[in-house]
Order: structure tokens, then C-alpha cells, then sequence
């Protein structure tokens, strides 16, 4: 293994963090992979603490980490390098540790949320609900695919100023497309009804037919009503736990220097149920 690919320790950084499956999905892909010299772990890091913990970690034999909510922002200004799309995007995923301590920052939830699409986006349009941090990575992300993307949110000043950031289009409301991508936490809580989720958004149960395809980020124990509702009229339909496994995927791979076994993630994402 190259010094790029030193084994050691690896987490998830958040707060709250506990909730997060991808510790039991990146140690079923390191056990199917033989790769002993690696443990991923939780990592739980309140705001305040957040940048001496984060510094703390390459001399406590770390070699990388994912930074969720609330630290994408905070993690990526701290890092001595980036990738481009991590700094067009604004917010950073995953980090890799030097030997030297040094700290390299890439966003793995764009190529990851690609991957999960599964097909060719050049000439499609996305219409993207929310405007915040998933969405700016999802924006850019569709934007590089070649999609024409539309943005909208109920506080239209947000959108705008996504919109304006990463050069794509605001709208006043909910429009068609190719593929409606929702980054909200709506549904999150096992929303009862697609059409309550839906009325949020200024849509109903219909209007789903009118995309392609449907990608939720919100994963849980079960499909949302959202992805749930999709399948049922026949769209097809991206759940959040496959964005999950592939953007996961995509850090591992640099971490480890190997292809990450997809399958063996997603059934441990799954099988962990609400734990």
C-alpha cells in the first residue's frame, strides 16, 4: 500500500453524529476488502469543539474523515487544500490526512449523487427543492453533468442567492423536468403522505409523472413517501440511502486506493435499520 494509502483510523464527524450508518457501511466494505489496517468510527463533535477536534485528529492516527452537518462549511476553511469542486461548491465531505498532518478536502456528495442518477445528463433538466448545502452541491454537480437546473425553496431569497452562486436558474415555483431532486429534510420523520410532503413544495401526487426520475436524499428505514409514491406511478426513483453508499464509496476509494464493493454497503446500510 502506497504512502497515499496508509491504513489507520477512519470517522464520521458531526453533531449530532450517532445516527449516521456510515460507519457499520464503510466497515462491512473494509472487512469485505481484507483491509485490516483500517477501522471507521463515530466521531461526535459539538460546534464549539469542532476545530480543536478536527486539528487533533492526523497526531491520533487518523488518515481521514466524512465532516457531516453542521461542519461542511467550517471543515472545508480549514483544509490547506481542495479540490475545485469542493471549493466551487463551498462545502467539503470528505478529508484526507498527510503524514504531515496536512489536510486535503474534496466533496464526495456531488460525484456520489451522479453516480446514484445512473445515466447520461447532457441535455436533461433537473428541478432541485432547497437551497441549502446538499442543493449547492447537487446545483454544481448536475450543472457540470450538462442538466439545465432550476432551483426552488420557500425562502426565495436562499434560492436566489444559489442560483446566483453557482449559476443556475431560480424559480417561483416547482416547474417540469427530466429529474426532481429533493434536498429537504422533508419526509425525514416519516411524513404520513406523499401529498402532505408534496404540498410543502407547492406540487401534488400528479405532477410526479411528469419527471423522468426522482431523487430523494432523505434516507430512513423504509423508501420515503416521496420515493415510495414515484415507483408506484412508475417513475423511477434514487433513494437517499444509495447517494449515501456512493458518495461513500467515492471516499473510501480514496482513502484506501481500492474499488469500493457497492453491494456489501448498501446491504449494510440497510440492515442497520433505524440503529
Amino acid at each position: 500500500m502506497s504512502g497515499a494509502h496508509r491504513p489507520g483510523r477512519l470517522g464520521v464527524l458531526g453533531w449530532p453524529v450517532f445516527h449516521s450508518r456510515s460507519p457499520v457501511m464503510q466497515n462491512a466494505a473494509l472487512a469485505a476488502l481484507a483491509l485490516d489496517g483500517f477501522t471507521y468510527q463515530h466521531l461526535p463533535a459539538p460546534p464549539e469543539l469542532f476545530p480543536e477536534i478536527f486539528t487533533a485528529l492526523p497526531a491520533a492516527g487518523f488518515v481521514g474523515v466524512n465532516v457531516t452537518v453542521p461542519h461542511k462549511h467550517v471543515a472545508l476553511a480549514m483544509a490547506d487544500t481542495a479540490t475545485e469542486a469542493a471549493r466551487a461548491i463551498g462545502a467539503a465531505n470528505s478529508f484526507s490526512f498527510g503524514a504531515d498532518g496536512s489536510i486535503h478536502a474534496d466533496n464526495t456528495d456531488a460525484p456520489g449523487m451522479i453516480d446514484a442518477i445512473g445515466r447520461d445528463l447532457n441535455g436533461t433538466s433537473a428541478m432541485i427543492l432547497g437551497a441549502g448545502g446538499t442543493a449547492r452541491a447537487a446545483a454544481w454537480a448536475l450543472r457540470e453533468a450538462g442538466s439545465e437546473v432550476f432551483i426552488w425553496n420557500r425562502t426565495p431569497e436562499r434560492a436566489a442567492q444559489l442560483a446566483k452562486d453557482v449559476n443556475v436558474q431560480m424559480v417561483a415555483r416547482p416547474r417540469r423536468a427530466t429529474i426532481l431532486v429533493n434536498t429537504t429534510t422533508a419526509g425525514m420523520d416519516g411524513c404520513p403522505s406523499v401529498e402532505m410532503t408534496l404540498r410543502g413544495f407547492g406540487l401534488d401526487s400528479d405532477a410526479l409523472a411528469s419527471y423522468e426520475q426522482v431523487v430523494d436524499f432523505v434516507y430512513a428505514s423504509a423508501p420515503t413517501a416521496l420515493v415510495t409514491e414515484a415507483r408506484r406511478r412508475g417513475v423511477a426513483a434514487v433513494d437517499g440511502l444509495q447517494i449515501l453508499v456512493t458518495q461513500g464509496a467515492h471516499s473510501l476509494a480514496q482513502w484506501t486506493g481500492r474499488v469500493a464493493p457497492l453491494d456489501v454497503m448498501r446491504a449494510a446500510a440497510e440492515g442497520m435499520g433505524n440503529g
